[in-house]
């Protein structure tokens, strides 16, 4: 059995189906940070780019686009339902495929210029035995750009619906530092150490603070979104339909402040990291 079994069984599951679901709004409100990320990576025409955890492959057609028919884009994933969605979004592109499988395992080509991750490198249970194996995907000197979370207390698109739930559901189990999920690499220092021991080398690691449209149509999309992309969506699995409704009236009132003219923005901040694979 995979290290990773939790993860794969997690993705595989119910959350799988409602990011399935609610693609389309999640990848508009990721715009601003894929802007960061795509301009980090400098993904070039003609190059071969591995995208880690793809997911519903947003991030892989945007670096169709940028490669062209002369390049090459793979897709990796655990999720077998957000990859038939992305190989439907990504079925114009002849340049892209798909494989199922876990980064931390899978055996790679290593031709690949760059690996890219937004939010798809975070889960590993030993990341560093991962990342050595996602650096045999890159040709000597290949690249890897990765996008991740700074700590829950920097994003206040999560922490603010959260500490709103947890006044109406029991909170979640305290998660040590470090450990596979979103803030996995909360410290920079951490991710440095991790693709350090790797093998990589240059590595340069770079805050940045955006903000994510949550909803432009008013706090009851924005409650939607919460409880779509934050942790609320796990804590309400057995929560019965009086305490949901609870839990958005709650959700609402949170979220008001952070509304304007129908909108509804909230802040967040994530590393950008880069490095090479060492020759």
């Amino acid at each position: 059995m995979s290290a990773n079994q939790p993860q794969i069984d997690f993705w595989n599951g119910p959350a799988a189906l409602r990011w399935v679901t609610e693609q389309e709004r999640l990848d508009r409100a990721f715009l601003p940070i894929d802007e960061l990320g795509f301009d980090r990576a400098a993904a070039q025409s003609g190059e071969r780019v591995i995208d880690l955890g793809c997911g519903c492959g947003a991030t892989t057609v945007k670096l169709a686009g940028r490669v062209g028919p002369t390049g090459k884009v793979r897709g990796i994933d655990i999720s077998t339902r957000m990859l038939a969605r992305a190989k439907e979004r990504a079925r114009s592109f002849s340049w892209v495929d798909f494989v199922e499988g876990d980064a931390a395992e899978h055996r790679f080509a290593g031709d690949a210029d760059l690996v890219y991750s937004r939010f798809g490198s975070m889960f590993f249970a030993d990341p560093v035995a991962a990342f050595t194996n996602v650096r045999t995907a890159l040709r000597p000197g290949g690249r890897i750009c990765l996008l991740c979370w700074r700590s829950a207390d920097e994003n206040p698109w999560f922490y603010v619906p959260l500490r709103a739930a947890e006044t109406a559901l029991a909170p979640l189990p305290a998660v040590e530092p470090g450990a596979p999920g979103p803030f996995a690499f909360a410290e920079a220092k951490r991710l440095d150490d991790v693709l350090t021991r790797a093998g990589f080398a240059d590595v340069a690691i770079d805050r940045r603070d955006t903000t994510i449209c949550a909803s432009s149509t008013g706090l009851a999309e924005a409650v939607e979104f919460s409880v779509l992309a934050g942790p609320v969506a796990r804590m309400i699995l057995d929560a019965d339909a009086d305490t949901v409704t609870r839990l958005r009236k709650v959700m609402t009132d949170a979220l008001r402040p952070y509304l304007h003219d129908d909108r509804v923005e909230l802040g967040a901040s994530i590393w950008l990291a880069t490095a090479r694979a060492a020759t």
